[in-house]
This record gives structure tokens, sequence and C-alpha cells, in this order.
């Protein structure tokens, strides 16, 4: 079997996998729901509430997955002829302005179609494939004249998804085409700005401009230390030959091509870590995709050896299948074991109470209200922790801001010699050409305050990820000590000591809420917009990129890049024109642009302040609402099984027969189910290897 169809059978057996546990799942919710229906005309509802709707957030989350794939990339490295290769299909154009380069989102489709989205809340536009290419392409002329006059191509487009039955896409996988890195700084921060809701990155280079300082740029500010998965591809391989003196030299090939990996490990060794360890090898490979996508094109299933694309799809599939596939499967697992084991102690402790008369039931509830009570202590003493974490965290940061803005002054003649290379100095003496010379300073602007930003963001991100690391292990702390009040409470009221589940077999004893906010910090500290245990959505990362956006931190690139243009412009005039002073020109330059930059510092560094610490508070405050309200619901369950079947008893005489034989079918039919999750697991662990 080729690597191709290999990869291709591999995805298709995690995708029948997920349909399989997501099936299972959503039967497990729905023999809830009749269950608990059925328990208001015998016993009482069991208070699965939470539990319904964790399962069946589960299920649609398992569904609707999808591996999805961000392509980065500077223009012209070949980007989309890498992606023809990759689908096996040459529908993307490869030799499309940038300007055309709208994010692309590619996904499985019945239909070939093209919908493209707008802001402020327009409806999408479809399109065919040949209307799309011509309302979205601009020529170079007129992509030069928007540059100029610092305008977009297309200001109100978010971004296009294009369908098609494209046999990768088929099996679960989504690839985001992004524009290219050094394009406009706008188009990056739509490219950038995407990263956190992807689950690997294709990074593709190109083999005869290795690593240029835009590209180590983007590595050093946006990649780096951020715990991104990165597959770094570098393109056009199988032109080092083309470039020898005499092709045919296959000791100058073997040199050209040895000293070429070299200046490669040299840069990108950094960005392939792994918890201390080197996966150098597993992450950066060499192909020619204009060599994989010929061969593609005349056989779809050619196992295009001499391309580097076998190696690099083994490798991919290997963390799409075993590594994300696995987890994805065995999070659900951990979800439906945790499920079983709730409708195991509800029946087991609702049985023993069939016998027990009104007076007596009455007598076991109020013997447990102290014990309710401890439960409640116990969620507010993590509510109160959080607060507490909240508070701090969100002041540090902020203020740690402040002093990162206030600083900028200190080095900003330093940091900004790396982006005057761009500045054409002399043309600004020239009447003609001093738009050009301002449009060229405002770029060296914004990508400095860009990379600024960007530092920062990662310095802050280390201390959300220590917060919430130190978050998770209380939430450990406080479960086991709510566990130990729950036993406690139903061996009060059964008069006997519950068996343990199988979750709880495995020396997992904390509840349900618990196991959520544990799994919020490892879903979180990786590049996905993850879904906890439970299947609720949290994702810091995301709720601080949207409330930055929406209250204006990008704003600051504006001010900032803007405040400093008329002066430069006036201490320039008063120079002259002579090659001596081209040095003099530069350092002026700097020396005006910090004068001015240092004036407004104080002022952005106030303005935003309160900014980035409601930010960083809502984030706080977004797990705690999570928590609280899981912890809230699992009490009120819990008093509910008692208050309900009381209420019943209270009403009529329960036919314990039926009612036993319901409730161990219940367990039983649930028991079923998580079994099946179970062999699907396996199963998933078998293909693996």
């Amino acid at each position: 079997m080729t690597t191709a169809a290999s990869f291709i059978n591999d995805l298709e057996k995690v995708a029948q996998a997920r349909a399989q546990v997501a099936a299972s799942l959503g039967r497990v919710a729905a023999t809830l729901q009749a269950a608990e229906l059925d328990g208001k005309s015998a016993s009482g509802s069991l208070g699965l509430t939470r539990e319904i709707a964790d399962i069946t957030a589960a299920s649609k989350s398992l569904r609707e997955g999808v591996f999805r794939l961000l392509v980065l990339g500077d223009m012209k490295r070949g980007k989309s002829t890498f992606l023809n290769a990759l689908i096996g299909e040459n529908i993307l154009p490869s030799d499309v302005n940038p300007c055309t380069a709208i994010l692309t989102v590619l996904r499985f489709g019945r239909e070939k179609k093209v919908a493209v989205y707008f802001y402020n809340r327009k409806l999408p536009e479809y399109l065919d494939f040949q209307d799309f290419k011509r309302r979205y392409t601009i020529d170079p002329s007129e992509a030069k004249k928007l540059e100029q006059e610092k305008r977009q191509a297309f200001p109100d487009v978010s971004h296009a998804v294009v369908e098609y039955p494209l046999p990768l896409l088929e099996k679960g996988v989504e690839i985001v085409d992004s524009p290219g890195l050094n394009d406009t700084e706008a188009r990056n921060e739509l490219s950038l700005g995407y990263i956190n809701n992807c689950h690997a990155i294709l990074f593709v280079l190109r083999a005869s401009q290795p690593c240029t300082l835009g590209e180590r740029r983007y590595l050093e500010n946006y990649i780096k230390g951020r715990g991104l998965t990165v597959f770094f591809l570098i393109n056009a391989w199988d032109q080092i030959k083309e470039s020898l003196i005499d092709p045919d030299d296959e000791e100058e090939l073997r040199e050209a091509e040895d000293k070429l990996r070299r200046v490669f490990k040299a840069n990108l060794a950094e960005y392939c870590q792994l918890e201390g360890g080197d996966i150098y090898d597993e992450r950066v490979f060499t192909i020619s995709a204009i060599k994989a996508l010929r061969k593609r094109l005349k056989n779809p299933l050619d196992a295009l050896d001499g391309t580097g694309f076998p190696e690099f799809m083994r490798s991919l599939n290997i963390f799409l299948t075993q590594e994300r596939g696995v987890a994805e499967i065995r999070q659900a697992r951990t979800l439906a074991r945790q499920i079983g084991d709730r409708i195991r102690e509800a029946v087991e402790l609702r049985i023993p109470l069939l016998d027990r008369d009104v007076m007596e039931l009455k007598r076991c509830i109020s013997s447990v209200e102290p014990e309710f009570q401890k439960l409640i202590d116990i969620g507010n003493q993590f509510q109160a922790e959080i607060r507490q974490t909240r508070d701090t965290k969100a002041k540090a940061v902020a203020d740690s801001f402040r002093a990162y803005i206030l600083n900028l002054g200190n080095t900003f003649e330093s940091d900004f010699l790396q982006y005057q290379p761009e500045l054409k100095l002399f043309d600004f003496f020239d009447g003609g050409k001093r738009e050009n010379f301002n449009a060229a300073l405002q770029k060296a602007f914004e990508q400095y305050v860009n990379d600024k930003l960007a530092e920062w963001s990662r310095t802050s991100a280390q201390y959300m990820d220590a917060a919430f690391l130190q978050l998770s292990r209380s939430a450990a702390n406080y479960g086991a000590s709510y566990s130990q009040v729950t036993d406690s409470i139903n061996e009060k009221i059964s008069g006997q000591k519950l068996p343990m589940g199988v979750s709880s077999s495995e020396g997992d004893r904390s509840p349900g809420w618990a196991k959520w906010a544990m799994g919020l910090f490892a879903l979180s500290a990786g590049n996905l917009a993850g879904v906890a245990l439970a299947g609720a959505g949290f994702d810091w990362k995301n709720i601080l990129l949207n409330y930055f956006t929406v209250l204006g931190i990008s704003g600051i690139i504006a001010t900032i890049s803007g405040i400093a243009l008329g002066p430069i412009g006036i201490a320039l005039l008063g120079l002259g024109i002579g090659v001596f002073q081209a040095d003099q020109a530069r350092r002026e330059v700097v020396k005006v642009a910090r004068q001015e930059l240092v004036k407004h510092l104080p002022r952005i560094a106030s303005e935003q302040w309160q900014v980035i610490y409601d930010a960083v508070k809502e984030c706080f405050d977004s797990y705690e609402q999570q928590v609280t309200q899981r912890i809230d619901d699992d009490i009120a369950a819990r008093k509910a099984e008692l208050d309900n079947l009381l209420k019943q008893k209270e009403s009529y005489e329960i036919n314990r027969e039926l009612e036993v034989k319901r409730l161990q079918t219940l367990q039983s039919t649930v028991g079923d189910e998580v079994h099946q999750i179970e062999l699907a697991y396996d199963r998933l662990l078998e293909i693996s290897g």
C-alpha cells in the first residue's frame, strides 16, 4: 500500500472510531433522557441533567470534529502547489497574485463550490470556482496602488470556504490555506490569528531561500515557545541539482545538499523541541511539491518516491491518528466511564431506599445535611481560590504590560535596527518617491510593534499557564475531599459502602466537575481550542485574543506607527542630500522616532492597562463560572435524587419490583455502551501500534 493510501486508510479508521463512539455517546444521552422522563412516574428522576448535557456535547464534538491543518509561509514558497499535491488534485491556483489570497478553508463537500464570508453579519456569497477567481483577483499594479494607499483589496471579506469531494477531506481533514506572510501586516494578523484553532501548522519554506529574515521573524515571535505542533516543509529541494555547475556531479550535489541541511537545522532546531527532547527528524522534511503533484495527477495512488512526501506523510499520519486521534477517543472514553460510574452509583443508592418508608427516608435525608454543607463549603473554598488567583494574575499581567510598554523607549534604538534595511532612505529626498519611503517606514513600524506585542504575549501566556496549572492541582485536591464527603453521604443513606466504579478503580476518585477543571490546563496549553473532558469548550487564549481585538489592543499598532512619520520627515528635510549623510540620516530616523515614541508610551501604557486587566479577569471569571456551576449542579443533582424519591413515596406506592428492573436495565444499557466505547478505543490502539 502506498504512503498516501495508507494515510487515507488510517484516517478512515479514526473517522470510523469517532463515528462509533459518537453514536454510543448519543445513545447514552437518549437513554438517560428517557430514564429521567420515566422516573417522574416511578421512583423519581436521578438528577442527570448535567450528565445529559455533557455527553450530548461530547457526541456532537466527535461527529463534527476534524483535523485542522494551517499552511503558513512566505509568498512564492509553493504553498498552493504543495496543497494540490497533498490533496491529490490541482484545484488551488499556484500562480495567483498574493492579493487574491484571502484566507481559504478547504473542507469536504459533495459538490464543488465556494462560499465567501463577510464581516458585519453580511450573508455569505456562494460562487463557482471561475467566478471566485474572477471576483477576487487583482493585478499587480492595482495591488501596488492599494498598498501605497494603505487600503485592503477585500476589506469586508472574512474568509472563503472551498468545498470539494476529495478522499483526504472526506476522512476528517480540513486545510486552511493562508496568505503569504511577507504580505501586509493586516493579512499576517489574519493568518497568525488562526493558529490557536488548528491541530498542526505546515510551515512551507524554499530550498533556494533558506530561512529569510522575515521567516525567522515569524518563527521567533509567533511560533517559538507557544506549544504548537509545526511541520517544516523545505520545498523545491530538487532545484538544488539544477543550480549546480555540473548537475550530474553526485559528489557536488551531496555536498550542496549537506551544506543546506546544516543551514536549515541551525535555524529550525530550536523550534523542534518537545519536553526537552529533539524531534527535528520528525518535523522537518525536504520535498518537491511540483514533482509530487505531477505524479499524483498522472496516478492518484503513486507512491511519490523521491519527492519527500512519503516521509512527511508518515510523520503527519502518526501525529494525526496515533497522537491526536487516540487522544480524542481516550477523552471520550474517560467521559463515558465517568457517566457509567455516576449511573451505577445512583442506581445502587436508589434501590436500597425503595424499601424505606417516608419517615425513615426523611431521617436519612436530614442526617446528611451536614455533609451537603461540607460540599458547599468545598465549592466555596475553590471559588475563593480562583478569585484570588484572578485578582493577583490580572494585576500582574496588566502591570507587566505597562512596564513592557514603558521600557520600549529604552530599547528602541537597538531593537529597530533589524527593521531598517527595508527603508530606502534616499527615496525620501526624491519628492516622487517620498510616498514609497513613508510606506516602507510605516511597514517597518508595524512589524516592530507587532513583534514587540507578540514578545510580550508570550511572557503573559507563561503567567497564565502557571496560574491554570496551579488551579488544576487545586481542583484535584478539592475533588479528593469532595469525593470523601459524597462517599460518606452514600454510606449513611444506603447503610453500606458502595463499590468503586471503573474510573475509581484506576485511582481516580475525582468527581466530574474536578475532572473538567483539571482537564482545562492540559487542553488549553496546546494549540487547539479544545474541548474539556465534559465536552464544554474553554480556551483562555482565545478569550484573550477576542477581548484584545474588541477593546483595541491592535490599535496600538496604528497609534505607534502613525506618530513619528511627520517629525521624521521634517528632520530629514533639514539634512540635505549627500552620500556621506546616509548613516546620519539613518541615525536621525531612529533618534526622532524614539523621541516621538517616548512621548506617547505613558498614555498607551495607561489606557491599555485596564484593557489587559479586564481581559485576564474575563478568563478566570469564565473558568470560575464553569466550575462553580458544575459544582452547584452536582450538589443539586445529589439532593434531587433523594428529594424526588421522597416526593414520589409521599404521593403513591412505588412498585418495587418493576422499579428495580427499570433501574437495573438503565445501568446495564449504559454499561453496554461504555463497553462498546472501550472496544472502539482498544481497536484504535491496535491500529496505531
